[in-house]
């Protein structure tokens, strides 16, 4: 029995980004073309196979602690976008501004798609989920600084819409307008959670 089940679910790719090495902030940089590599995006400050472990694992590790890079993208989905720029007061949400490498549009309720699912386009390049990507204030300063009276509503706004933290599974190139299709694990949800 297959351990992944393929969904009749796809998205598009919409935007791509990368968050340089040299960052003065979380701001990405917008690209038309990325090559994924088992490392992430080539460059991009959440890059490589291992990082230090930060305050979203600290009920695991000390912070600083090196362990395997499961956040080397940050995905999130067009239409929950649209959501948080309405309900902040906006009329769109730059996704330069959230850090973002990856906007998709197509799949519903996306940001809660089961951990250890899978992305992957028609020639094979395959994304995993790590786990949802939580709102926090650095969006918030960024949208703040290029809007301001709108930054300070985002972290509430966000909850359960921020996307999700990937990792690469199987290299290759992906480009804005490539579509994705969705497989998720073929197993019942914990019953204690």
């Amino acid at each position: 029995m297959a351990e992944l089940r393929p969904t009749d679910f796809t998205a598009q790719i919409t935007w791509l980004g990368m968050v340089p090495q040299n960052r003065a902030n979380i701001r990405s940089e917008p690209l038309k073309t990325v090559q994924l590599s088992y490392g992430g995006i080539t460059g991009d400050y959440h890059g490589g196979l291992t990082r230090a472990s930060c305050v979203r694992v600290k009920e695991q590790h000390p912070q600083g602690t090196e362990i395997r890079n499961t956040r080397q993208l940050s995905i999130l989905s067009a239409e929950e976008l649209e959501v948080i720029a309405r309900d902040i007061g906006m009329d769109t949400l730059d996704p330069t501004l959230l850090g973002a490498s990856i906007i998709l549009k197509g799949i519903p309720d996306f940001t809660y798609i089961p951990p250890g699912s899978r992305l992957q386009t028609a020639n094979g390049t395959t994304l995993v989920v790590d786990v949802e990507n939580g709102p926090c204030n650095l969006p918030a300063r960024e949208i703040e600084q290029d809007a301001p009276g709108h930054g300070k509503a985002f972290k509430a706004a966000a909850r359960g819409k921020r996307g999700v933290t990937a990792w690469v599974e199987r290299e290759g190139q992906i480009t804005i307008g490539d579509t994705l299709r969705l497989h998720v694990p073929d197993q019942p949800q914990w019953p204690h959670s």
